[in-house]
């Protein structure tokens, strides 16, 4: 699935290694399919803090010369997607500000929902913003703290927040990071074996950032802890309490890479299991199963395992299209999508296709891939969708559509496959959805599925304005 639903942010934290600038690079480059708008990096040598950020993607912006201007053995990294805020430069993270608790630096994934109300009150008390992110609304509630310590003022700031965050700060000699109470958005914790028998530590949004660089996944910060790391060692604090779990389940279905561990579950089994129950549900008598790819190849294995429908990569993608390209004068039809998929016509030709994908959002793209598989020869095309309809808007740092734009928000299956021009569509239920991530617990949000919202959700008009403004 692409250009229906765009992702969100991925963070990264670095402390007591001699190339930390150089690890966080690896580490965003391996978290690089959760924002590819913007990217930075703050290092810290232990007295001052070096920050280089940048529009674009990972590689393209840290070259060795840039790389080489931040020193220190501690760093923190971050690569955006607008969820919040216009897309643009002032927005790029990691934001930096001077304070009376020294120089900061923070990168943020997910989405204060009280954002709004708390800027109008710093901004009513003389803070100035630059950007409008609600990242920068939890500096400056750091910065007015009153508290002498910044792990106080961390402390004291978080507990104002509502929404999802996990955070990683960078000062001058220590590292800081934090879990919204829900534990909405993932933060895992690893370690890295340095020469002489000494560890470092690192934090990333997904494990993958830590098998690049070779580093060992120990647990995850827990939903409401906040987790500091300086020369006295690393310490673990609850600074809020506990709460209902609300882990994204999107996560699983979609963004995260399948070969991360989230929320201490592999994603790649949570996706295989998605496609056994889907197959389950809504089995179709066809010739050949046929991922979406990328983000729907798991779910299609699973669901060509369990129905003994062989398995094809029918489509291919072209993962090197750029942000721009130059489209020919004379109209090509649905060029946007053939310029990022090719059928492989003598996979398709005459035969009864099964096509698999994670989600179906407003219905545009799945409509131009059905057409081009049937343009391809395809005799009859099943759409298959791993995950139940999309119904709400997400306000925890997915950004979704608005209402009006969710197709299943508005339409019953029958319209969405006759909209999107399938033979039959099947959407998987919300049951066997918890099933395949093992929720036993009730511990995953699902509000994009049934509207039921896991928090308060401060001044929800206001929130779904700034929404339609986004899509």
């Amino acid at each position: 699935m692409f250009d229906e639903l765009h992702e969100e942010c991925g963070v990264f934290a670095i402390y007591g290694h001699p190339e930390a600038s150089n690890l966080a690079y690896l580490g965003l480059y391996a978290l690089q399919h959760r924002g590819q708008e913007s990217a930075g990096i703050a290092s810290s040598d232990g007295r001052i803090i070096h920050t280089h950020r940048g529009i674009g993607q990972v590689a393209d912006l840290f070259t060795p010369e840039v790389l080489g201007g931040l020193p220190g053995e501690m760093a923190i990294g971050h690569t955006r997607y607008a969820t919040a805020g216009d897309s643009g430069m002032l927005n790029a993270q990691p934001f930096t500000v001077n304070c009376n608790k020294g120089r900061i630096a923070v990168a943020h994934n997910g989405n204060i929902t009280n954002a709004a109300e708390l800027r109008r009150d710093l901004e009513r008390e003389g803070s100035i913003f630059q950007a409008n992110s609600d990242t920068e609304v939890i500096l400056h509630l750091v910065a007015r703290s009153r508290e002498k310590t910044l792990p106080a003022a961390l402390r004291e700031a978080l507990l104002q927040l509502e929404g999802a965050f996990s955070l990683v700060f960078l000062a001058e000699d220590r590292i800081l990071v934090a879990r919204d109470p829900h534990g909405f958005r993932p933060l895992a914790i690893g370690q890295m074996e340095m020469s002489g028998g000494r560890t470092c530590n690192v934090f990333a949004s997904e494990t993958c950032a830590f098998d690049l660089i070779n580093a060992v996944y120990l647990n995850d910060v827990e939903p409401g802890e906040m987790v500091i790391v300086g020369p006295e060692g690393l310490t673990r604090e609850r600074y809020a309490p506990v709460r209902d779990h609300a882990h994204c389940v999107f996560e699983h279905v979609y963004f995260s890479r399948p070969d991360s561990i989230v929320f201490g579950r592999p994603v790649q089994e949570s996706r295989e299991m998605l496609g056994r129950l889907l197959a389950r549900e809504h089995p179709a008598d066809a010739d050949v199963v046929v991922p979406v790819p990328d983000s729907g190849v798991a779910a299609a294995i699973g669901y060509a395992s369990e129905s003994g429908i062989p398995f094809r990569h029918g489509l291919i993608r072209n993962h090197y299209v750029g942000r721009t390209f130059i489209e020919p004068s004379q109209a090509i039809r649905d060029f946007g999508v053939k310029l990022k998929l090719n059928p492989v016509r003598h996979l398709l030709e005459g035969k009864r296709v099964i096509l698999v994908d994670d989600s179906l959002v407003r219905g545009t793209t799945s409509r131009k891939i059905v057409r081009m598989v049937r343009g391809a020869g395809a005799r009859e095309v099943h759409m298959r969708i791993s995950c139940p309809p999309t119904v709400s808007p997400c306000f925890y740092g997915v950004d979704t559509p608005s209402l009006g734009e969710l197709i299943a928000a508005n339409h019953s299956v029958e319209e969405i496959r006759r909209f999107v021009e399938a033979d039959s569509l099947g959407y998987l239920s919300l049951g066997s959805l918890r099933e395949a991530v093992q929720d036993d617990r009730q511990d995953y949000c699902y509000a994009c599925y049934t509207g039921n919202y896991p928090t308060e959700l401060i001044n929800i008009e206001e929130l779904m304005t700034s929404r339609d403004r986004r899509s």
